[in-house]
């Protein structure tokens, strides 16, 4: 049977790619290896016996261009969240709210004794904010070059604090107090083992996504879930003709640059066009045929899931729990700490001060509990852990994870004035409502290579010099002129965001023209 094109993967950028070209009129088929569609974004009922839909892997969204929800008619919304982030220090927080400048400039000078730091943040964040509404607009057009990208941001200073040198240089410049820079680092370290001043700008690069999604930066809550937005993909993807099969895997691509032969692991084959892979390029090159790229991707996180049967009493008694635990919440992440953290988890150790953000969905989306939890004062926690690189799993994966996420919970439970574990729901077979995954994991569940939630680095959004040609106007290409990669590897790929899946759609309606 023979198809316009075959999406390999039905994660939500695969079916972003398939609802555009069903939509072209094209007829597409979808293969997706596990039983359902989604990928790594998806809701999932983790606790046997209640109600609770929770994103169980991908949680958050900034990066997702307005531009495709409209185009493909999404019943999808995401809500923004007042309180930014929570930092407890000693038997106070730095509690930073979006809406009262006042407030937050009050915070500030506890932490810090004087306004200095609080005008540091805002000029920096007015600067971000400046290259966020130059950069995002171009993620779904083609491929600017680097040139072209550095006009628009139109500040020599600027691209050279975030676009040329280490990322802690800037930071280090602008900050001295050590929790206000550890804040602004983290956004650099989501997913990434690095340090603020890794002459590779790996750093800088996972910094950039962080900050200039929707021209903002801000990161909001899908109502519903995550999975509400794959469920509306794929609802949109079948309207407009797309077949969507699931518990189907593909082991091997051939293909000429005119024609595809895909072959699935019960043996039958079916032949396309265009192939658009929403799998990592890693995985890409084993369908291929081709030598894997070196080194194989590695993830360095620990996502753990919770359900709550109440938010946990502060120490901070200054703030309610409700607000603290509705932003980002900072555990064990001053700058200095972090450093200490990478540096042991670089030597092969568990760090001994783990550090992580956790946030509470359901404290700004209560849809994704059944009316009887939200009655009872139940909750969702997600905490992600960073500084778990794969490599720390490989000899122990279960001894390991156990011992990190003690080490993990620990931290928090220093700044709170009771223990988590009290707090914790018991699921119909009444254990506690906690779940950990390690990049292991995520390998093993979703096909992440290494558990790299990217795929691969992250990449700048701009044409490097010598790949223009072997990515394509795009950003998607690969050397074959009928493949794509429409997954997180592909240029301007990573987070929740559609992009890849609508730059490979462009790019082979762009070659039907």
């Amino acid at each position: 049977m023979a198809y316009d094109a075959v999406v390999v993967g039905g994660g939500h950028n695969g079916l972003v790619a398939a609802a555009y070209l069903a939509r072209a009129g094209r007829r597409v088929l979808v293969v997706e290896r596990l039983g359902a569609v989604g990928g790594a974004a998806v809701s999932s009922r983790a606790f046997n016996g209640l109600d609770a839909r929770l994103s169980r892997y991908s949680y958050l969204v900034s990066l997702l261009p307005r531009k495709i929800v409209d185009d493909l008619g999404l019943d999808f919304a995401v809500r923004r969240r007042r309180i930014s982030s929570y930092t407890p220090y000693g038997g106070t927080g730095l509690l930073v709210d979006a809406q009262d400048a006042a407030r937050t400039r009050a915070g500030f000078a506890r932490l810090t004794g004087g306004d200095r730091e609080y005008e540091a943040w805002e000029r920096f964040y007015a600067m971000t904010r400046r290259v966020a509404e130059a950069v995002f607009p171009t993620l779904t057009g083609p491929l600017p070059s680097r040139a072209e990208l550095e006009r628009r941001v139109g500040d020599p200073d600027t691209w050279s604090a975030l676009f040329e040198r280490p990322l802690g240089e800037a930071v280090e410049a602008a900050f001295t107090d050590d929790t206000v820079r550890g804040i602004v680092l983290t956004d650099a370290l989501i997913g990434t083992f690095t340090h603020a001043h890794d002459p590779s700008l790996r750093q800088n690069r996972c910094f950039l996504y962080h900050v200039i999604g929707g021209g903002t930066g801000d990161w909001d809550v899908p109502v519903g879930g995550m999975g509400a937005f794959t469920d509306a993909l794929a609802a949109a993807a079948r309207a407009a003709g797309a077949e969507i099969v699931t518990g189907t895997e593909v082991t091997a691509i051939e293909a000429d640059g005119v024609r595809a032969a895909l072959t699935f692991a019960d043996g039958r084959t079916v032949e396309a066009r265009d192939v658009l892979v929403n799998a990592s390029p890693y995985t890409l090159a084993g369908l291929l045929g081709e030598q894997r790229p070196v080194p194989a991707p590695e993830g360095a996180q620990l996502k753990v899931n919770m359900l709550l049967r109440r938010l946990p009493r502060l120490r901070d008694t200054s703030v309610d729990p409700r607000e603290a635990f509705a932003g980002t919440f900072h555990i064990a992440e001053g700058y200095s700490a972090l450093q200490t953290a990478y540096e042991q988890a670089a030597a092969g150790r568990v760090p001994d001060a783990p550090p992580s953000e956790i946030y509470c969905h359901s404290l700004t989306d209560p849809s994704i509990l059944s009316p009887e939890l939200a009655g009872q004062g139940t909750h969702t926690l997600t905490l992600f852990g960073l500084h778990a690189p794969a490599r720390l799993f490989a000899a122990d994966p279960a001894g390991t994870k156990d011992a990190l996420l003690r080490a993990t919970l620990a931290q928090l439970d220093a700044v709170l004035a009771e223990p988590l574990a009290d707090c914790l729901a018991l699921d119909a077979d009444g254990r506690p409502c906690i779940e950990a995954k390690s990049p292991l994991d995520l390998e093993r569940e979703v096909g992440l290579p290494g558990g790299h939630i990217f795929h691969r680095d992250l990449s700048w959004p701009y044409a490097e010099e010598g790949a223009a040609d072997a990515m394509g106007r795009w950003g998607v290409g690969t050397p074959y002129a009928n493949v794509y990669v429409c997954g997180a590897g592909a240029v301007r790929g990573g987070g929740v965001s559609g992009v890849p899946g609508h730059n490979a759609a462009m790019a082979v309606l762009e070659k039907a023209r």
